[in-house]
């Protein structure tokens, strides 16, 4: 079925097995007469290695995973091999071009060889002769910026100063997707993806699709904030160059926002707002409009003594979290919520929830 061009994943489900592992390993013993079987010649190699990428990739995202970056990187790992003529990989040749540019950080090498380690790890149980770079080597080192907690007053003076932006759309434009991510901590890449008919004014709901993991959820929006959605949509449609694009939020030219132009527009704004850095590491960034509601949320819960087990749980959901575990991370995000936490631990069992 391989060799007749069919998917590993598809023949691993007529097969019934429940790891694709066996079905590869099933490939390799039974493929060398076949039609597919390995050709020597280091070019006819590096064909089937890129064909397997492919495979991989597939797989991968059938899973949710996107892997955009991972993929530019391995298809040059692969160039990187070709240039060498190597017949096979082995760690030294991984560990070689994870370490390009040589005056590059750790921790992107780290990143490059990682993504070679999954991708061979796949390679492997096809072909035992591919080495897979030991986990030790240039082991991951992450480290995670302190989220800079906008007060109330703050994200005000934020849509404020929108205000001088160049022009009246852009003005609305900045003005309500900040105050979208305020009080939806959505992402800005699903914000930056939403489309008009992502926005049901009259249920007060906004769908947010292909978000992490392929994900989508539907989030029920404060009266106000869907007012405020049908208010810039109005507005929005009034320009000439509307009908250019299905993107909710657009530009004066009628294209949908780019996250690069948001990035300097936003820091312009921060500046305006007169919003400085607390420390080195602690500095104001758009995707903290996301923690500040979380935090937010959470102290809510703790300050009216909601069940805040039941509502971490919604705020995951709410977030779009795959693992409810990833949202724990926020009681560490600031001190307030550490001190509250442990204050409804000192209480009796039965008074904790």
């Amino acid at each position: 079925m391989v060799c007749s061009g069919v998917a590993l994943p598809a023949v691993s489900q007529v097969l019934r097995h429940r790891r694709l592992m066996t079905t590869a390993s099933t490939q390799r013993s039974t493929g060398r007469d076949c039609a597919c079987s390995p050709v020597r010649g280091p070019g006819a190699q590096h064909e089937r290695i890129r064909h397997a990428l492919t495979e991989y990739l597939s797989l991968r995202r059938s899973l949710g995973y996107k892997l955009r970056r991972q993929e530019k990187l391995l298809h040059q790992f692969i160039d990187f091999l070709a240039s060498t003529g190597a017949p096979t990989i082995t760690a030294q040749h991984a560990l070689t071009w994870a370490c390009q540019p040589t005056n590059g950080s750790n921790n992107w090498w780290s990143y490059r060889l990682s993504a070679v380690r999954g991708f061979t790890n796949y390679l492997h149980a096809i072909d035992h002769a591919v080495e897979v770079p030991p986990s030790d080597l240039l082991p991951w080192r992450p480290h995670r910026a302190s989220p800079y907690l906008y007060s109330d007053e703050e994200i005000v003076a934020l849509i404020k100063a929108a205000d001088t932006l160049s022009s009246p759309l852009r003005v609305t434009t900045y003005q309500t997707l900040i105050g979208l991510l305020a009080v939806t901590g959505m992402r800005i890449g699903e914000a930056i993806k939403l489309n008009r008919q992502d926005l049901d004014a009259r249920s007060g709901t906004l769908i947010i699709r292909d978000a992490k993991f392929n994900k989508t959820r539907e989030l029920p929006l404060d009266p106000t904030t869907a007012t405020a959605l049908k208010r810039y949509l109005a507005r929005r449609n009034r320009e000439p160059y509307a009908g250019r694009t299905a993107a909710l939020f657009i530009s004066p030219t009628g294209s949908r926002l780019l996250y690069c132009n948001i990035h300097w527009a936003f820091h312009r704004l921060v500046r305006q707002a007169g919003i400085v850095p607390r420390t080195s590491h602690c500095r104001p960034r758009i995707h903290d409009l996301r923690h500040a509601f979380a935090v937010r949320t959470l102290l809510d819960a703790y300050r009216d003594g909601s069940d805040t087990q039941q509502r971490l749980t919604l705020l995951s959901t709410y977030l779009g979290h795959v693992n409810p575990a990833t949202s724990y991370w926020y009681l560490s995000a600031a001190p307030e919520l550490l001190i509250k936490a442990a204050e409804r631990l000192e209480r009796p069992p039965g008074e904790q929830a």
